[in-house]
Parts: C-alpha cells; structure tokens; sequence
C-alpha cells in the first residue's frame, strides 16, 4: 500500500518521546493489540504498536525481505515503546533491544510492514530494529546491546536468506532519500559485523 502523503519525521516523534507520549491504555485499540501473541524472535518481549503505526502483510510471500535496517531511537527503551504504542505518531519498528542488559521487545510481526525507514519501498523489504540510545552518547551502545542485536539479525537473516553484509545490513541514514544519521559515528559496525558473523 503506497502513503500518498509523507509522514512526519521519525527523528522528531522520538526524540520529543519523554515529552509527547501518551499513555497507550487511554486508546481503544491498546488492549485489543496488546494479547500476548507467540513472537518471531525467540527470547522477544511482545510490546505490540498500535495498529495505526504499521501497515499489516504477509512477507515474504507479499513483499521479499532484503535488508535489516539499524537505528538508535533518540530516546529511552520505555520513551520508544510509548511513541510505538501511540496511534498519533505513525512510526515503528519490528524491534527494540535495551541498553542496561541487550533485552529484545518485539513491537511488529516481521510478516507486517513497521513504518521505520522513511522511504516505502525500504519498509516493504526491511526489518528495523531500533536501539536504545542516542548517537552522541556511546556509553548506550554497551556489550549486552550489540550482542543480543547481533543474535537477532543473525536469526533474521537466516530466516530470510539476507546476506550478511553490509550492502543489506544497513544504518539508517543509508536508505535512500534519508536525512537521517542514525546510528551514528560511535556505532562500531566492524565489531556489530563480526557478532553477525559469529552468531550465524
């Protein structure tokens, strides 16, 4: 399904998350969409966005899956599972892992289409996986994050036939049309690269 009209800037909805955010209980569809449901990801905490956030499918029947798309969320674990849950902001991400300990929230169904890449065709054939964190504090991006985030996109990949490269795991700001530079500088994507590798 083609967006007709441009969604507002990820980069803004998250970081003004702590401020904006409103609590998911107050809308109706927060706890119809928040059933427990069997994840995708063995070891994922379900925390579902709300329906209004994503755009529902059946890949890769619908759309074939070719790359895994790494973001840092501007924001806190919680602030982005808020933003997430809020049917306002239209943003979200299949995935979210912690700073303090690598934990892993799945927020999508990897079948469905989360709005995470500012570019349509991109959500249509990525998984996002967004980090806690900010991109000039590296102090976020700590052992158990790039861990637990390396073990998950192995497992995509896997499931999915994605090489592990760089050509098709890719930073944010490297999908086209992007003006966004998330995950930053302080990324290490040769130590990120190898934990793919290793986990493979």
């Amino acid at each position: 399904m083609a967006r007709t009209t441009p969604l507002p800037s990820r980069r803004g909805i998250l970081m003004g998350a702590a401020l904006t955010a409103v609590p998911y209980a107050l809308f109706p569809d927060a706890r119809a969409s928040a059933r427990p449901q069997a994840v995708d990801h063995p070891g994922a905490a379900w925390h579902p966005a709300s329906r209004s956030n994503y755009t529902p499918s059946n890949r890769p029947r619908a759309h074939p899956l070719h790359y895994v798309v790494i973001h840092v969320a501007q924001t806190t674990y919680s602030g982005t599972l808020s933003v997430f849950r809020n049917p306002r902001e239209k943003v979200s991400a299949h995935y979210v892992v912690r700073s303090s300990d690598g934990h892993v929230a799945q927020c999508v169904r990897e079948a469905d289409i989360a709005w995470h890449a500012g570019n349509w065709d991109y959500n249509t054939r990525s998984i996002g996986i967004e980090h806690e964190g900010w991109v000039d504090q590296p102090t976020y991006f700590t052992d158990a994050m790039y861990e637990r985030s390396a073990r998950l996109t192995a497992a995509i990949c896997a499931r999915y036939d994605i090489p592990r490269n760089r050509a098709h795991i890719i930073g944010h700001h490297e999908v086209p049309g992007s003006d966004h530079t998330d995950p930053g500088r302080h990324w290490d994507w040769k130590r990120y690269m190898r934990l793919v590798d290793k986990y493979a």
